[in-house]
């Protein structure tokens, strides 16, 4: 079978090519894989959970008969305890839940007026 001279370059060049393309598309054009898209969505969903339960939880602070008691109490905790303790609050219970959310009391501790 006679093929030309050009077809074996052409099939070099090719396949250098879509290397390349490929190389640049995932390095600097923003592709990525299946994976990571779901994990990016996933994480995406999730803050945006997290940031529409956060009147909630403030609603709930408001509510609050103990408010007072809790506040001194979470303002006494050091920085880093303090989503803890707005946890124990109970203020960081999603309705229709048995455990509080750390996110959710992370996002609403930054929410409350210290």
């Amino acid at each position: 079978m006679n093929t030309p001279e050009w077809l074996r370059p052409g099939i070099y060049g090719a396949l250098i090519g879509a290397a390349v393309v490929g190389i640049v598309g995932f390095t600097w054009g923003g592709w990525v894989t299946g994976g990571t898209a779901h994990d990016r969505a996933m994480a995406m969903s999730r803050d945006d959970v997290v940031a529409s339960m956060v009147p909630v939880c403030l609603d709930m602070a408001q509510s609050d008969p103990g408010r007072a008691d809790k506040m001194a109490t979470i303002r006494a905790a050091s920085t880093y305890q303090r989503r803890d303790a707005v946890m124990e609050a109970g203020w960081a219970t999603v309705p229709g839940t048995d455990a509080p959310d750390r996110d959710i009391a992370q996002a609403c501790l930054a929410a409350l007026e210290l």
